[in-house]
């Protein structure tokens, strides 16, 4: 049998996200509900769907050479210094705020700061960080594990606080619940096993994976515009343009017009597209790309 690269994909909330991006980078990967060990076009990797919280624990061991998950868990399980971060991939947020742990208590609560957890009740999935924090703090108080459904517990009564992963805030607000103050900032990582890295081989397949996905992520802020141009023009629109180097201008045949192309952030085409128009260029085109290197 072919040397194959032990790849973990996570199980859960990130796993439509994931095959997606490995998708968009080159990878079919393809999984069955009744199966944990999904099928990929490449015979060359061997899969395995994890739980995000277990991930840096299997990475560690060696039984999976590569894997995805959240930095908290990362830190959850105290593995930051027995796996490799090869990239931070960050694809999985709905907003574009960054995704952090909160401390969360009722909207009368009289906590307003951690200190003021002093014999209190916690519940959070991310336990032992939580006991790490408020023990570098000196706060001594209970920290229970929640099996989910984390902010009913406070809303019931159950706890006087939780700690829970947010982006927004907007659902913890709505609850009638308070945030006291951020814990933790996170992101996805992908994450290598530090021996997997001494192997050339599987070194660079790990090496290739982290190239597309990071490509693939990047195409997905940017576009590719393509415009006619009067050449009179020209000079104007070129200070208009952004471009990974500079834009592509070539001549029009037997003509004053020239064609032009360049990639730029997706968030920019709604401002530049009226302001190329105003200076005159004309078949103004938008590709979505796939990948940028």
């Amino acid at each position: 049998m072919s040397k194959q690269l032990k790849l973990g994909l996570p199980k859960g909330s990130l796993e439509k996200a994931t095959i997606e991006l490995f998708a968009q980078a080159g990878w079919n990967i393809t999984i069955s509900s009744r199966n944990y060990f999904p099928t990929v076009d490449d015979p060359d990797l061997y899969c395995a769907l994890v739980r995000p919280q277990e991930m840096a624990l299997y990475i560690t061991d060696g039984t999976l050479d590569l894997g995805l998950t959240g930095q908290d868990w990362i830190i959850e399980r105290d593995c930051q210094d027995t796996v490799a971060t090869i990239c931070e991939l960050e694809y999985s947020k709905s907003s574009n705020q960054p995704c952090r742990w909160v401390l969360v208590v009722p909207k009368d609560s009289p906590v307003r700061s951690v200190q003021d957890l002093q014999g209190k009740k916690v519940a959070t999935e991310l336990v032992e960080f939580t006991r790490r924090y408020l023990r570098e703090r000196n706060v001594a108080a209970e920290v229970q594990f929640s099996w989910g459904a984390t902010e009913a517990k406070v809303v019931e009564g159950l706890v006087d606080a939780v700690v829970e992963i947010t982006e927004t805030g907007s659902t913890i607000k709505a609850h009638g619940l308070r945030i006291v103050e951020d814990l933790l900032v996170t992101s996805t990582r992908l994450i290598a096993n530090k021996a997997a890295l001494q192997d050339p081989w599987k070194k660079a397949k790990i090496d290739q994976i982290a190239l597309l996905l990071q490509g693939a992520l990047s195409a997905r802020h940017q576009v590719v515009l393509k415009m006619m141009v009067p050449e009179a023009a020209v000079a104007e629109v070129m200070t208009l343009l952004p471009s990974l180097r500079a834009p592509t201008v070539s001549r029009l045949h037997q003509s004053d017009w020239l064609a032009v192309e360049t990639v730029v952030r997706r968030q920019k085409v709604r401002d530049l597209i009226p302001r190329l128009r105003a200076l005159g260029a004309e078949g103004i085109l938008e590709y979505d790309l796939k990948k940028v290197v």
